[in-house]
């Protein structure tokens, strides 16, 4: 092991400018290559954070206009959502788990003991909790007892409660002012983005005799495997409302619909394909520090060729020869390796906070797994690139080695 450690340490002493010019190398592909990868993390982790804040197995629908005749309708007709269309796409469509529709009320104040937010509440159903992944901290959300009820109840963010109480604890279970009205707190919850205020939606049409148009619907989808099947469901749920509104079940732009579940594949397959790019783009990157390591050992194996036929002639296996090589290609490799890997995470670490702040990444870092795959790319580089020096070192015939001089 010493005249091993010896041995190599010697190579790198005779091949000194050398050697730090393809150390060189092999610290940029891997510098790269760890810049990259942590790039690359952020932008998921980011699309992760996004698909988490809302409902990613739910389809979106709001009001459009028609842009096809149908049935002797002109083209150009305003076809509005209601409420009643909720239980038709229930029980119509086998996909379908839960609907949840909202429609919002603006204009007016809600007024606390210390301040007021402006901007009204959105009347809503209980399923629109699930849908849109709000989570209460405090209290409680619309339920069913609610909508029977026709309670006036308001659930508020966190920030909104505390700027209406003064502090966001003191809020649940007490009354704030809108529409004239007082209305009980029940809960209190945090979102990543949204603020709104919600109240029960049939306690809103009821207080404002609401006609049943809604702005918003929400469907819940299950049991959806890929993005066709999630395709067809919403065509299914296009035919619905076409039959109920009597527009063309081909007309797109009568009812405006996001398919947030098949974009979200769509963009899971993407960063799929992100993540192999960045390691095509690595690796390449590496593949010219594997030349020059490559080329070390093949100047390294013509300048020892009377050292290798003397150790030959004493009774020095090929294998012995080959393992030499190979261990000296893959330490150079990884000493410069691991100081790209060193310097790749210090420029991530260093440029985390203006690349979370200004260009919307999220955790722009490399972990413990990242770091032991590059550690294997390294060692697999290294012996790539010794694999071909070792195997001209064991052709050297030791007589030819030994009248070499």
């Amino acid at each position: 092991m010493f005249d091993l450690i010896r041995e190599i340490s010697q190579t790198i002493k005779n091949n000194k400018f050398r050697t730090v010019l393809t150390g060189i190398a092999v610290a940029w592909g891997i510098f790269m290559l760890i810049v990259l990868l942590g790039a690359a993390r952020g932008v998921v982790n980011n699309y992760k954070e996004e698909s988490s804040s809302s409902s990613v197995n739910s389809i979106r629908l709001w009001s459009g206009t028609t842009s096809l005749p149908y049935k002797g309708y002109k083209d150009g007709r305003w076809i509005r959502l209601q409420d009643k269309d909720m239980d038709a796409i229930s029980d119509e469509v086998s996909a379908v788990s839960e609907v949840a529709i909202s429609t919002t009320a603006s204009g007016f104040n809600i007024v606390g003991p210390k301040d007021y937010v402006s901007g009204g509440f959105e009347a809503v159903y209980p399923d629109e909790s699930r849908t849109q992944r709000i989570s209460e901290i405090e209290g409680r959300f619309i339920n069913q007892k609610d909508i029977n009820d026709l309670r006036r109840v308001i659930v508020i963010s966190r920030d909104n409660a505390a700027l209406l109480f003064g502090d966001a604890e003191k809020a649940l279970g007490e009354e704030v002012k809108a529409m004239n009205l007082s209305w009980k707190v029940v809960g209190i919850y945090t979102h990543r983005w949204r603020k709104s205020s919600f109240v029960p939606y049939t306690t809103y049409k009821a207080i404002t005799g609401g006609d049943g148009y809604v702005d918003e619907m929400t469907v819940r989808v299950e049991g959806i495997a890929d993005d066709i099947e999630a395709e067809e469901t919403e065509s299914q749920v296009r035919a619905v409302l076409a039959r109920r509104h009597e527009f063309d079940p081909e007309d797109s732009n009568a009812v405006w619909i996001w398919n947030q579940f098949a974009s979200f594949l769509k963009q899971g397959q993407a960063m799929v394909y992100l993540n192999l790019a960045v390691w095509i783009i690595g690796i390449l990157t590496l593949l010219t520090g594997i030349v020059g390591v490559s080329n070390i050992m093949f100047v390294s194996v013509r300048e020892r060729v009377h050292e290798i036929g003397i150790r030959r002639a004493i009774g020095a296996k090929p294998k012995n020869i080959i393992i030499q090589i190979l261990t000296e290609s893959v330490v150079i490799t990884t000493i410069f390796g691991y100081i790209g890997i060193v310097a790749g995470m210090a420029l991530l670490e260093l440029l985390k906070p203006i690349l979370e702040d200004k260009a919307g990444f999220s955790n722009p870092t490399v972990d413990i797994s990242i770091a032991v795959q590059v550690t294997l790319a390294l060692i697999v580089a290294g012996a790539l690139a010794g694999l071909f020096p070792a195997i001209k070192a064991t052709k050297v015939k030791p007589v030819e080695a030994l009248r070499d001089e």
